[in-house]
């Protein structure tokens, strides 16, 4: 019974010895797994510490680019605020280069004028000249002219013209006449004759369309800055930046008086078709009458409130066209020295205008290149 039981204790022990060796295994196995459960986390702490290290630096580097995005903003800003100074001073630079530009031409031609003045030479024609005194007015020429009568027929009035064909011009010739620029031209009102006034202080005289010189003017301290045709053809009117109107005669080839009663340069002249009466244009924002055969000034013409470029009389009346830099056209009554009429509409100074032959016409130009058309019945722009 005894080695029964022995046997049966001896048959259990390889069983024990089976479970711990299967138990030992499996601690085995588990350990291994958590060896690799280890390294596993090991490794997501790792990743997870180089996230954390990728997030903090891109918080940093986005933080850095808002503070320069920030600083780049301010930096445009101030860039802004530069471009509007420099854009200031850029026009103030510009202008005052504007102004010492004109300052440098104004001198040069000052100097052109000096130096030409200086190397004209005497023509073999005998120049007109003002060395002879002028000769004193009788009392018949120093009685003041009567106007003329307000309604007075004229002749181009009743007259249709045709368009000129300006397709068919040429040049015909050129005439090397003056030595520096040429201000105005006139042609006389009864023979093929054309007078010329010239920045370099003289007015001459030429046959058309030969361009033979057949007289010369000198008297003018300046620039001969107008000149117009008396109607009966034996005189000359004459305006100049020296402030005076000259009146000259071809016959006895002397000037028969000075105007001096503007106080800054004249600009043009024109004579009316009665040739008893000039009208002037000046840079003291005056227009005046002058009595050609008194010798006076019979009217100042006062409104304008910039200085007067042109002056026209209308063909057969007593009506005075002024155009001025105050970007105006006036019309004067020269009987009673009033304006009668103000056209307005030019957006920069007024240089010229012009009446047509009917005298129902103005056409004026500015400084801007823009031709303005004006019906003087109707009292506006065309």
């Amino acid at each position: 019974m005894q080695k029964g039981r022995q046997a049966d204790n001896l048959g259990q022990i390889p069983d024990a010895y089976i479970e711990n060796e299967a138990l030992r295994q499996e601690i085995e196995g588990l350990k291994g797994q958590l060896d690799k459960a280890v390294i596993v986390a090991e490794k997501a702490k790792a990743t997870y510490d180089k996230l954390l290290k990728e997030r903090d630096f891109h918080k940093m580097h986005h933080q850095r680019v808002q503070q320069e995005k920030k600083k780049l903003n301010g930096d445009i800003e101030k860039l802004k605020n530069l471009h509007v100074e420099y854009e200031q001073k850029y026009d103030e630079l510009t202008e005052k280069y504007t102004h010492v530009m004109k300052e440098k031409m104004l001198l040069k031609l000052e100097r052109d004028r000096l130096k030409a003045k200086t190397q004209i030479q005497k023509s073999t024609i005998p120049p007109i000249s003002e060395a002879a005194p002028e000769p004193k007015m009788n009392a018949t020429l120093k009685k003041l002219t009567p106007f003329p009568e307000d309604e007075r027929p004229n002749p181009f009035q009743s007259q249709h013209f045709e368009p000129y064909p300006y397709k068919q011009s040429v040049m015909y010739k050129t005439y090397p006449g003056h030595m520096m620029a040429i201000t105005r031209i006139a042609f006389h009102p009864k023979k093929a004759i054309i007078g010329t006034a010239s920045d370099d202080y003289t007015w001459k005289i030429w046959t058309v369309p030969n361009g033979e010189l057949i007289m010369s003017g000198e008297g003018h301290k300046d620039w001969v800055s107008g000149i117009a045709f008396h109607p009966k053809g034996l005189h000359i009117v004459t305006s100049s930046g020296d402030s005076t109107v000259k009146v000259w005669d071809f016959v006895n080839t002397t000037c028969t008086h000075t105007f001096k009663d503007h106080i800054q340069p004249v600009w043009s002249v024109a004579v009316h078709d009665t040739g008893d009466f000039a009208a002037t244009a000046s840079m003291d924002h005056n227009s005046k009458l002058l009595d050609l055969n008194a010798g006076k000034s019979r009217h100042t013409f006062r409104g304008h409130v910039d200085s007067v470029n042109h002056a026209a009389f209308q063909p057969y009346s007593n009506i005075l066209c002024t155009s001025s830099a105050d970007k105006t056209i006036s019309l004067w009554d020269i009987k009673t020295g009033l304006c009668v009429q103000t056209f307005y509409g030019h957006l920069n100074s007024v240089n010229h205008s012009e009446f047509n032959l009917k005298g129902d016409t103005i056409a004026s130009c500015d400084a801007d290149g823009v031709v303005k058309v004006w019906d003087v019945r109707m009292v506006k722009e065309r």
